[in-house]
């Protein structure tokens, strides 16, 4: 389970650092796509099959757009020597990424956010509006 929030800083050449408590849940290779709210969701691979699973089976008219968004966007990736892995261009040009990053447990998979993006999701949050989403969920 991916758990805790991480800053650190993508190079020039897009090279992220992976948390090590990460590194070794997400196994050899795992799957960078987009995220739904300008962001990066990164899988391991059995996380992806289950989630490309549940798309591929909607009907085709619905699924169409949620495939081309999840499909076109990803890019399967792996951990250098150095825990580091690379973010291609366009994927560090969808989420706005450039310097700061914030890597971050979801539970299943990770999301990484710009430093902007990540501030601006935090201030979206609020107690009362947590709570409520916790209710309907019997927590």
């Amino acid at each position: 389970m991916f758990l805790g929030e991480f800053k650190y800083n993508i190079d020039a050449k897009g090279r992220l650092f992976i948390p090590a408590k990460f590194r070794e849940a997400l196994g050899e290779k795992f799957v960078v796509t987009r995220g739904i709210d300008r962001c990066l969701s990164v899988y391991p691979e059995d996380e992806w099959q289950k989630y490309t699973d549940k798309i591929n089976a909607l009907p085709p008219a619905q699924a169409r757009r949620i495939r081309r968004f999840v499909y076109a966007g990803a890019s399967e990736s792996e951990v250098d020597s150095h825990g580091r892995t690379v973010i291609p261009q366009s994927l560090r040009e969808y989420a706005g990424i450039d310097g700061d990053v914030y890597i971050t447990g979801a539970g299943s998979y990770i999301e990484i956010w710009s430093a902007d993006g990540w501030e601006a999701e935090r201030q979206l949050e609020s107690s009362d509006e947590i709570a409520d989403l916790m209710e309907t969920l019997g927590c």
